[in-house]
């Protein structure tokens, strides 16, 4: 029995976690070849263990954009193209101005910003030649900023900016931009929050409510690649039912 992406090349970013290994496994379950990229290279062979479909490991650091040229490169070398790019990858450093580390913002803008919009260049071509799909996973930080959580909001409503001038350049060349806004999900997202205190609130907010979890996400990125040509699921903003912000 044929799934709906059998014969589909996808490749994910940030994939050795969360919502980018939820969804490369989802991806995956719909009949996709697989490409996940991520620094933990350890996490991206286990997760091929789990995958139904074929899984192509890479190491990948979405700042450097050689790393990233290189990881469609051997995506298309190994799969013979590229349908889809799911652009991940990205870390929250909150914390206030004033006590900033600004080394944290340019973390964030390189990684969260940056990142995408070099996948996002390397990956074009091929997505063309193919009428493919990108995705782009944001937040609800993208259209909504909060007190302590500014710098990871800007590089937020930057993605969701370049996505919509990316999607008026490219749709009627049947390229289909996706914009995915999560709300709270249980991720390691706020594991990398440095100052103790901020890390305790955000893990004190995410306890006061029923959580998204990554399969959740995932589950609509599907939705979204699945339809049929002539649907573009553009935006999908999903927050926990508690969440009120």
């Amino acid at each position: 029995m044929s799934s709906t992406l059998d014969g589909k090349v996808v490749l994910v970013t940030g994939a050795s976690s969360g919502i980018g290994e939820a969804t490369a496994l989802a991806l995956s379950a719909e009949g996709a070849a697989v490409a996940t990229g991520a620094r933990r290279a350890d996490r991206l062979a286990a997760l091929a263990g789990k995958a139904p479909g074929e899984v192509l490991a890479l190491d990948l650091d979405v700042t450097d954009e050689q790393s990233v040229r290189a990881a469609v490169a051997a995506t298309v070398d190994r799969f013979g193209g590229l349908d889809v790019l799911v652009n991940n990858a990205g870390v929250m450093l909150n914390g206030p101005v004033a006590a900033a580390d600004t080394a944290d913002w340019r973390r964030m803008v390189e990684t969260n910003l940056l990142g995408s919009m070099y996948a996002v260049h390397a990956a074009l071509p091929h997505l063309l030649e193919r009428r493919g799909a990108v995705v782009q996973v944001s937040s609800t930080s993208g259209r909504t900023a909060t007190a302590t959580a500014g710098a990871y909001a800007a590089t937020k409503f930057g993605v969701n900016a370049f996505s919509e001038a990316l999607r008026q350049e490219v749709t009627a060349q049947g390229v289909r931009v996706v914009l995915v806004e999560p709300g709270f999900v249980a991720t390691e997202l706020v594991d990398h929050i440095a100052d103790p205190g901020h890390r305790a609130l955000a893990r004190e907010m995410a306890a006061s409510m029923r959580t998204l979890r990554p399969e959740d996400i995932a589950n609509a990125v599907v939705y979204a690649v699945t339809q049929p040509e002539h649907v573009a699921v553009n935006e999908l903003l999903i927050r926990p039912t508690d969440q009120t912000l």
